[in-house]
């Protein structure tokens, strides 16, 4: 890249693995050779996670995005002092701890959103903590989102291995995603879906879309949403010239899939897309959310309690959510510039 674009990455719930899967990502200098990256979170935590490398790093605490130094071997933190975060313990449930990862989120949203940060990467966060903390009406990241940018149509992507799976519905109960696969919903996403290529420059621009039912409900048989909702979302947006086939049975579509036929996706629900996508690849997936004025990319992980504070948490989403931040952010603010 001839410009590197600026990534706030936030640290996620100071009580988990975000500060060190972050330092982990930054204590490789290829990372800085494809942006410039910003941490938002705890100057302190981060020095506390400088433990887990074995590289010469320092801590470069800031209060402006303009005084980083991007450079390798010093990792700038835009420090929020949060009261009560410097003496949190690992590993447990806190309400400061939800606090501080809310907070982290709503600064990168702000700095996003005047452009100050290109793109933001989001590390992970404890709903519980969140919930303790007063902000129980988000039921995680993509809400908080598309709150805080008053974005109403938006829909949860996944990538992995050249595979984008974008979701209809995602947290709610079963019942409740199949009352959302509506025509106007599926046609929204398959919209999202087309929109997303033509800005990032996706290849295969093809898109296939799974059914809800077994076989795609056999003709009837086995429920009728398929055909009153799904086929006629595609038939429209198929009129209006986008490249879109299905619906196509959810037991084969990511066979095709790997087999090359199409690499966008348009799942149902929740788990029609999680499960798959983590069995390709579990520890590289990447969470995006589809339809916000910025870009947002985040780990497809919890806090992994388990493991923080400990030093053997594995960075490898991060740094995949990272790359992928990189890329659009290049390709959607700086490569017609070049």
């Amino acid at each position: 890249m001839t410009e590197r674009p600026i990534l706030g990455i936030t640290m996620g719930d100071p009580a988990g693995i975000g500060s060190e899967i972050i330092v982990k990502t930054l204590s490789e200098r290829e990372y800085y050779d494809m942006a410039r990256p910003v941490v938002i979170g705890d100057a302190r935590r981060m020095e506390d996670a400088l433990r887990f490398v074995d590289k010469p790093l320092e801590i470069h605490r800031v209060s402006s995005v303009d005084e980083s130094k991007f450079t390798y071997g010093t990792i700038d933190v835009l420090h929020l002092d949060i009261q009560g975060v410097s003496g949190l313990p690992y590993r447990e449930v806190n309400a400061v701890a939800g606090k501080a990862a809310v907070s982290y989120i709503f600064k990168s949203i702000d700095l996003a959103m005047s452009r100050k940060i290109d793109a933001v990467v989001t590390g992970p966060i404890h709903k519980e903590s969140m919930h303790l903390a007063g902000y129980k009406n988000y039921p995680g990241h993509t809400e908080i989102f598309a709150d805080k940018t008053r974005t109403d149509d938006y829909a949860m992507m996944l990538y992995t291995d050249g595979l984008y799976v974008i979701h209809v519905s995602t947290h709610c109960s079963l019942k409740q995603a199949i009352e959302r696969a509506t025509k106007s919903r599926v046609k929204r996403v398959i919209q999202l879906a087309h929109d997303m290529i033509e800005t990032y420059g996706v290849k295969e621009d093809l898109i296939a879309v799974a059914g809800l039912n077994p076989h795609c409900g056999e003709g009837g048989a086995f429920g009728e949403e398929d055909i009153k909702e799904i086929v006629p979302a595609i038939e429209d947006a198929v009129a209006e010239g986008i490249n879109v086939t299905g619906p196509i049975p959810p037991d084969t579509i990511f066979y095709r899939a790997l087999k090359g036929q199409f690499r966008v996706i348009i799942v149902m629900y929740h788990d029609q897309g999680h499960i798959p996508v983590k069995v390709i690849n579990f520890e590289e997936g990447v969470n995006v959310t589809l339809g916000l004025p910025v870009i947002r990319t985040s780990v497809d992980h919890g806090v992994a309690f388990g493991r923080a504070g400990k030093g053997y948490a594995s960075a490898a989403s991060m740094k995949a959510a990272y790359r992928l931040a990189a890329d659009m952010a290049y390709r959607k603010y700086y490569a017609q510039e070049t």
